[in-house]
């Protein structure tokens, strides 16, 4: 189907329809999703190379991942970020440039792409705190969108994050309310912004709940199954074990939990674990019943989110920086229960 064509179905004009399919925001919201919505059913694909000759743009959006051994993007969330981003590059006639470095190489490769110019925005994955990628992409003066937040950094920039401290908040007070007084926490790695944040707030409901923040119950770290394993194993056989687990990630989760059962226990009524689940599309936390108790948000809409708002800013040539901070769900599972009494 030509754009003539889909233009005709809808009763509108050529130019409409394509200033709908490219966000500008002359066009109403209700025309937009409309248009959308007729291009999805009928399999319409934009002509990216005419749009690049009309428009001057690359039609491509970067993204420059590192590697290395500590860092959260080895954990699967990173493909359902990446596969919510690409829904809505489909849908604009964007292509998606991954560009993969050693850490040593990640500024110098933010330059290279802005001189190739082979793209028209990025998306920032990983903030660290004090992140430096946030000062230099704003002085090469290349439109970008932060998945997360980067505390420590006072220039203004764009981003979507969840709500991690509340979060985390939220469950500890949970397992307070079962009364549970020895929580450990198994977070990422805190000089990520996100594990930072959750460490906040975690230690805030300890601290408000008047309740004591043991060392030895708190790890960092590479959000694996093994993790979990590990650090939980440990912590059960000391004098006073924890009750209760808190975890940043669902494969930490699994981790507690084969941990728990290995020391002859019962997960959610001798030790309960409470998880940040994130909806992974190929690693699901049970479905009418939990397996997990978890806070939970969806990593693959958070990608939709900041495709959406960095391809909005393109369009509309848009600078002043946007935010959009979405709160977790605590969803209720099989892995809590009230704290068992003791002798």
């Amino acid at each position: 189907m030509t754009l003539k064509e889909l233009a005709n179905l809808l009763g509108l004009s050529p130019t409409t329809v394509s200033r709908a399919l490219n966000g500008y925001p002359e066009v109403n919201a209700e025309t937009r999703a409309r248009v959308a919505a007729a291009a999805l059913a009928h399999n319409y694909r934009p002509n990216t190379q005419a749009k690049r000759l009309a428009t001057g743009r690359a039609m491509a959006i970067g993204h420059v991942i590192p590697i290395s051994i500590r860092h959260e993007i080895v954990n699967p969330v990173f493909a359902d970020f990446i596969a919510g981003c690409g829904e809505i590059y489909a849908q604009q006639g964007y292509d998606m440039v991954l560009t993969i470095v050693p850490d040593a190489d990640e500024a110098r490769a933010y330059r290279e792409v802005r001189s190739k110019g082979n793209v028209d925005g990025m998306i920032v994955h990983g903030p660290r705190l004090n992140d430096p990628r946030i000062a230099q992409l704003t002085e090469m003066g290349l439109p970008f969108v932060v998945h997360g937040r980067a505390m420590g950094v006072e220039t203004p920039y764009s981003w979507v994050d969840v709500n991690n401290t509340r979060a985390f908040t939220r469950a500890t007070e949970f397992l307070a309310d079962l009364g549970h007084r020895r929580i450990a926490l198994i977070n990422g790695i805190e000089e990520m912004d996100f594990a930072a944040r959750r460490r906040r707030g975690f230690e805030r409901a300890m601290a408000e709940r008047g309740l004591e923040v043991d060392p030895a119950l708190m790890v960092a770290g590479e959000m694996t199954e093994a993790q979990g394993y590990d650090a939980a194993r440990a912590m059960l056989a000391r004098p006073a074990p924890p009750t209760a687990f808190l975890t940043s990630s669902l494969l930490s989760a699994m981790g507690v939990r084969r941990a728990v059962e290995a020391a002859g226990l019962r997960p959610g009524r001798e030790v309960s674990i409470v998880t940040h689940d994130d909806e992974l599309g190929f690693l699901k936390n049970g479905a009418e019943d939990p397996v997990f108790t978890a806070t939970r948000s969806s990593v693959r809409e958070a990608g939709r989110r900041c495709a959406r708002m960095l391809l909005e800013m393109i369009a509309q040539g848009e600078r002043a920086p946007r935010h959009e901070l979405l709160e977790a769900v605590l969803v209720v599972g099989q892995s809590s229960g009230p704290c068992p009494v003791r002798p």
